[in-house]
């Protein structure tokens, strides 16, 4: 008899819980296909707009959050108790919130960076005040700088938005800024010409906005005369270093002096 009454109450339950099981498997099937096409458009979408690396990790985030929700509506469905799931979860997320907080950080920043785009990437950028470089990637978490002498700068992304960014090369043509230093004794007018001249002969300087040259400063040791010639971003450094040197030489040749701060000691004999 005790055999017979398992017997028919097993065979009262598979009738009174086989629908909802073969309803949750089916939910859960329809559900997952579901998931999948939306985070599909979803990464299509965002590709279009984010850096490679955000937009994976965008879907992840959305991918795994649907099949959250996806098991607790399912598991109410068959009658288990998903309260006691949630509380567990809850806390859980909480502890690995404040373990990931700098982590978090990173991750919202570098989502500001993609929204507002203060520069991209190839942009010769100066983060800070002391990270010069051009960028070569946006990453979820760090940007990461080229320097001219070959070097890679990983700077976090709470540290870029955290910083004063100058985007050098964000324009498309960019002003070099040059200092020359001159004698007292020197000509003022013929110091400009060479540099004018030089100029003129550097194949990247633009010739709109003209270039000028002005007295900035009369200091302790020189005459300094400023420039800014524009040209293209890329060849801000080529600029930079042609007129530095062929200014040098070209004073040298026409006797404009260079001066160098000098100075005067005077002795005085006790007798």
């Amino acid at each position: 008899m005790e055999v017979g009454t398992y017997v028919d109450k097993g065979i009262n339950m598979a009738v009174e819980y086989a629908p909802n099981i073969l309803i949750a498997i089916l939910s859960l099937i329809i559900g997952l296909w579901i998931i999948g096409k939306l985070v599909g458009f979803v990464r299509k979408m965002l590709g279009n707009h984010f850096d490679s690396t955000l937009t994976n990790f965008l879907s992840s985030i959305l991918s795994i959050a649907l099949k959250v929700m996806l098991f607790f509506s399912i598991a109410s469905k068959v009658g288990i108790d998903t309260t006691s799931f949630v509380a567990i979860i809850a806390a859980l997320m909480v502890g690995v919130g404040m373990a990931l907080n700098g982590t978090i950080g990173h991750f919202a920043s570098g989502v500001m960076l993609m929204i507002f785009k203060p520069f991209k990437v190839g942009d010769l950028v100066d983060i800070g005040g002391g990270h010069k470089g051009t960028v070569e990637a946006i990453n979820a978490f760090n940007t990461t700088l080229a320097t001219l002498d070959n070097q890679r700068i990983i700077v976090a992304n709470s540290n870029v938005t955290g910083n004063t960014i100058t985007n050098i090369s964000g324009q498309g043509q960019v002003g070099v800024e040059l200092t020359f230093g001159i004698g007292y004794g020197d000509d003022i007018d013929k110091a400009r010409d060479i540099i004018l001249r030089v100029g003129k002969e550097c194949p990247h300087i633009l010739d709109a906005p003209a270039q000028g040259v002005v007295v900035a400063e009369l200091g302790d040791s020189s005459v300094n005369l400023a420039t800014r010639p524009f040209c293209k971003s890329e060849h801000y450094w080529d600029t930079l270093f042609y007129m530095q040197e062929n200014v040098k030489k070209a004073f040298d040749a026409e006797g404009i002096g260079i001066p160098y701060p000098t100075m005067d000691i005077n002795m005085i004999s006790s007798n």
